[in-house]
């Protein structure tokens, strides 16, 4: 079994420089490389919008969440954040009109 998850981080108290955000945004996508079942999105704040935010939207299989989790954690840690954002997303597929 799976779940689709959103992960978001974000710069909005301007903690990190560019480059430190840059490298953040770097760390995150290569976590879900590496425990990811597939990467559905990833989208970014506007590049003139006052705050930098980033969201990934992946599909995580349930034996690789703690392992995932755990990444994500010591990447806030590494980059000073308090925490990253992790919604389940509650996936229901509307079937075609016949």
């Amino acid at each position: 079994m799976s779940q689709t998850v959103y992960i978001s981080i974000g710069n909005s108290d301007d903690k990190l420089t560019q480059n430190e955000w840059a490298h953040f945004v770097e760390d995150v996508r290569q976590a879900l490389r590496n425990f990811a079942l597939a990467q559905h999105g990833e989208w970014f704040s506007a590049t003139d919008s006052p705050w930098q935010n980033a969201v990934w939207c992946a599909e995580v299989r349930d034996v690789m969440i703690a392992d995932l989790r755990n990444r994500l954690a010591a990447t806030a840690k590494a980059y000073r954040q308090d925490s990253i954002a992790w919604a389940v997303a509650d996936v229901d597929l509307v079937a075609a009109a016949s």
